[in-house]
């Protein structure tokens, strides 16, 4: 199914149009991607295409195919290519922005398929969506519910995306994107990767942002300081381990006493 000898490149934002097909592609048209995160949009989808994922970066084996699709999404159905197989990533005409992850075959890479709906007329569709390619550190915490544990929590303070220490403010639950969002306050920013964390407008020297969980795991608002880390995705920050600060303080001082960090922390 996929023999076809035309194959052309794109960097991070690819557009690639079901009009331009190289008559010797056959029912595939075909790209490869060499970045690691980016977007596509694919204009007038007609049979289907094939996007390959190369990141130019050698040494980063992806361990997960993460896909965003944009609610104006129209066209097509998006599904990850694993041993051969096709997994439903995205349904044509999905209303909701979730994010949909799935396994790599690891050193066979990562490709995803675009099967173009035939009932739909191409003329006035487009399909778009962003993805990202995610390392083995930066999955697994994300969909899972469960406390951390005390060497998940030391290891998370020195490889998080973000750090930072502060109160619950809200927790709002979004059904239709499958995930609850919690509003973080009065705010201590220890790292973070992009500028998901803002200061308050207030000369209070607090910062103020927004941290999202899968809706299946209830999360609920309580008192006190946490130490929220996580791993950033789409520009938004996902949750991997919040304690209580008291407790994680405890645990860091046990743990510096044996010798057993990897990392310092600034706990002052």
């Amino acid at each position: 199914m996929h023999s076809s000898p035309s194959l052309s490149s794109c960097l991070c934002a690819c557009a690639v149009s079901g009009l331009a097909r190289d008559p010797l592609s056959g029912p595939v048209q075909q790209v490869s991607l060499r970045c690691s995160t980016g977007s596509v949009r694919w204009l007038f989808p007609r049979l289907a295409l094939r996007l390959l994922l190369k990141p130019n970066v050698a040494s980063a084996r992806p361990a997960a195919l993460c896909i965003k699709a944009s609610r104006a999404s129209r066209g097509a159905a998006v599904y990850a290519e694993r041993a051969g197989e096709l997994q439903l990533l995205v349904e044509d005409g999905e209303l909701s922005e979730q994010v949909h992850c799935v396994r790599t075959d690891g050193a066979r890479g990562a490709a995803i398929f675009l099967q173009a709906n035939p009932q739909s007329d191409f003329r006035r569709r487009a399909v778009s969506f962003r993805y990202e390619l995610l390392q083995e550190k930066s999955i697994g915490s994300k969909a899972a519910c469960r406390p951390c544990s005390d060497s998940e929590i030391l290891q998370a303070i020195c490889t998080s995306d973000f750090v930072v220490r502060g109160s619950i403010r809200s927790v709002s639950h979004h059904p239709e994107r499958q995930t609850s969002v919690i509003e973080v306050e009065e705010a201590r920013v220890y790292r973070q990767r992009s500028g998901i964390f803002e200061r308050e407008p207030i000369m209070s020297g607090h910062w103020h942002g927004h941290i999202h969980t899968p809706l299946q795991c209830h999360v609920k608002a309580g008192a006190g300081q946490f130490l929220f880390t996580g791993a950033e995705h789409f520009g938004e920050a996902w949750l991997s381990c919040a304690p209580r600060f008291k407790d994680f303080e405890e645990l860091y001082y046990l743990a510096r006493a044996a010798q057993h960090i990897t990392c310092e922390f600034p706990i002052d």
